[in-house]
């Protein structure tokens, strides 16, 4: 079972925090995450790994950057739960 986000990161802010989903230009569902880390040697996709794993209430080895370690968008992998399960764990 493995589910995937389309993440918008914004490193740099002043708290960690899952802000909740918005609409990408082609109107696809993004998440919209901000983190203290700043985007200096994968610190950034670091602290987004690890707040994931924390607001979902899995391991952090579930939580896989699978493209976009460059980009401010960004699409994760969790294993272990479904898109459904995902859902109802995110704000």
């Amino acid at each position: 079972m493995t589910s995937r986000l389309a993440i918008k990161l914004t490193p740099r802010a002043n708290v960690d925090k899952v802000e909740g989903w918005d609409v990408d230009p082609e109107g696809r569902p993004v998440l919209k995450v901000r983190v203290r880390a700043q985007p200096v040697e994968g610190e950034a996709n670091a602290a987004l790994i690890a707040l994931l794993a924390k607001v979902l209430g899995v391991p952090r080895r579930h939580v896989n950057l699978s493209r976009g370690s460059q980009s401010r968008l960004k699409m994760v992998e969790v294993t272990g739960l479904n898109d459904a399960e995902v859902r109802e764990r995110l704000p």
